[in-house]
């Protein structure tokens, strides 16, 4: 991977995913890919799909990860977690063991309700829905205990991680 240096944030999201060596993965709002550089190389049977909405974003990631995407364990696709939007990214049908956020605001702005169930239908047995934040000021809680009611209203039973401050991750499973 080339680029920047990696926010501390990002690291210890990958940490907590504890990606196996075959584990799949789906990635939503990946920005420039760097957790996609991170993640690809403790996979050796597994992949990576990473999907953003913004197109300048998914190219950043594309040149970031080249010899990953060129390769087959990575695919970085402009699109937005919506079904329409996986599915004219050829990702639709598709399953995950692990889905994942860094940062994206989806699951404590509102209900999304229709994000729970695609994620739900996406996930396969025993996988799991991971969001994780590093907010702004003193909002570590609320944030936390808002994406745990959403998780928990679209059907997940959701723990919080306590990751080292300011960060903070969700995990639901269905």
């Amino acid at each position: 991977m080339t680029g920047t240096a990696v926010p501390e944030r990002i690291r210890q999201a990958v940490a907590a995913l504890d990606v196996r060596a075959g584990d799949r993965l789906l990635e939503i709002g990946c920005g420039g890919g760097v957790a996609v550089g991170l993640i690809r190389p403790l996979l050796t049977t597994g992949t990576i799909t990473a999907v953003d909405r913004s197109a300048t974003a998914t190219a950043r990631a594309v040149r970031r990860n080249a010899d990953s995407v060129r390769d087959g364990r990575a695919t970085i696709a402009t699109a937005a977690f919506t079904e329409p939007g996986l599915a004219a990214a050829g990702l639709a049908d598709r399953r995950f063991d692990k889905i994942f956020a860094i940062n994206v605001n989806l699951f404590w702005t509102g209900p999304a309700h229709a994000e729970l169930a695609l994620a739900t239908r996406l996930l396969a047995p025993r996988g799991a829905l991971y969001a994780f934040y590093e907010p702004p000021g003193e909002r570590l809680d609320e944030l936390a205990a808002k994406v745990t009611g959403t998780f928990e209203a679209g059907g997940f039973a959701a723990e919080v991680l306590r990751l080292s401050a300011p960060v903070v991750g969700i995990v639901g499973r269905p």
